[in-house]
């Protein structure tokens, strides 16, 4: 696959414009890029992110989610991975929208095997982004790290689901971190067992339910007044 790829390395703010402090602070030096670079500078990007393992009814509002971001010309932003991520880059394809994917492997890798197709179709058609140079090792730290990477070439982030031990968590605190908008979907946040998305909350996260979905979809362009998505 490497061969015949082509990457383009760039700064982060060649892509993001300029950074402030606390963007500067955790911005990775260089990020490896194959694919329309412009879409990660028009339009504005959300990430859809959750489990690997995701249920049924996950999945479900991953789908409701991504339709209405795509609807409303937001530019779908995920990891790759199994589950929540892979439904939000298939939808927003399946729905003529733009996604971009931030990988937690070197651009010529793929993981999991099983989304090598996708991954050719998303830098053939749209965007894949790494920050892991051809030949860098992968580990389990590396997807984590993708994560913060995610949130700062996101607008917002939405964590649809995502279980104690999720990886997914840590893009949430950098999001926070970063000052950027963060949803957890209600099902997270009404869930008592879930003691890291109380915790959120209570450091700025929103909680997306139908009803609040304008909260999200305010700043994008063309937005029904109080339409509502089941999700």
């Amino acid at each position: 696959m490497g061969d015949l790829v082509e990457i383009v390395a760039y700064k982060p703010e060649q892509m993001l414009g300029a950074l402030n402090e606390v963007e500067k602070k955790y911005a990775p030096e260089v990020l490896y890029t194959a694919g329309d670079i412009d879409l990660l500078r028009t339009g504005p990007r959300v990430s859809v992110v959750g489990s690997r393992k995701a249920t049924e009814e996950g999945l479900r509002r991953a789908r409701a989610l991504t339709k209405a971001l795509v609807k409303h010309h937001a530019v779908v932003v995920s990891g790759l991975a199994e589950g929540i991520d892979t439904i939000a880059h298939e939808t927003a394809i399946a729905l003529g929208g733009k996604t971009v994917a931030v990988l937690g492997t070197p651009l010529d890798r793929v993981f999991p095997i099983k989304n090598r197709a996708l991954q050719e179709r998303i830098i053939s058609e749209y965007l894949a982004v790494s920050q892991f140079a051809t030949g860098y090792p992968t580990t389990p730290k590396s997807f984590p790290i993708r994560n913060r990477t995610m949130a700062l070439l996101s607008d917002a982030t939405v964590i649809v689901e995502a279980g104690e031990r999720s990886g997914t968590i840590h893009q949430g605190w950098e999001a926070l971190r970063l000052g950027r908008p963060l949803f957890l979907m209600m099902s997270l946040v009404e869930n008592s067992k879930l003691t890291w998305a109380a915790e959120m909350v209570r450091y700025g996260a929103q909680a997306l339910e139908r009803n609040a979905l304008g909260d999200l979809l305010a700043p994008l362009p063309e937005r029904a007044v109080g339409e509502e998505v089941a999700i």
